[in-house]
């Protein structure tokens, strides 16, 4: 699966959506994880909290640029932005503070070997159906 980052020096998940000098893009699967690209923006915003002007668009080119992937790890995310980015099928996750990417990766993937939780399965899309299983597991033993 596909997981971005928004983040300002590529080692740490540090930024907003709008405000992203970059996206780092990582290939993960349970046992292994690499990067496979960087993608970067001229013109990040300033993570003040002020929207561009109406003619501009910062959402739209952001969001195309996530294509194929299936989650975005920011600190915040807008509510339009967040809705186009999933209507793009790609799942926001907000941090609550900056983290170095590796730390982020290394949870995706211990949750992915053990028992992902139901928006991580949503996110895998078709093999989340082989995991259903682990909801009955959870509700035979409450």
């Amino acid at each position: 699966m596909r997981i971005a980052f928004a983040t300002h020096d590529l080692r740490t998940m540090d930024a907003h959506f709008g405000g992203a000098r970059n996206f780092a893009i990582y290939e993960v699967t349970p046992e292994d994880s690499r990067f496979v690209e960087a993608i970067r923006f001229d013109a990040p915003g300033k993570e003040d909290g002020v929207h561009a002007d109406a003619e501009e668009d910062r959402i739209t080119p952001r969001v195309d640029a996530l294509e194929g992937c299936a989650l975005l790890f920011v600190l915040a995310i807008g509510g339009p932005a967040a809705a186009k980015v999933v209507n793009r099928r790609i799942h926001p996750v907000k941090l609550p503070q900056p983290e170095p990417i590796e730390q982020v990766l290394a949870r995706v993937q211990t949750m992915l070997t053990t028992a992902p939780p139901p928006w991580l399965r949503k996110a895998m899309g078709a093999d989340a159906k082989k995991l259903d299983f682990l909801d009955e597991d959870i509700e035979e033993s409450a």
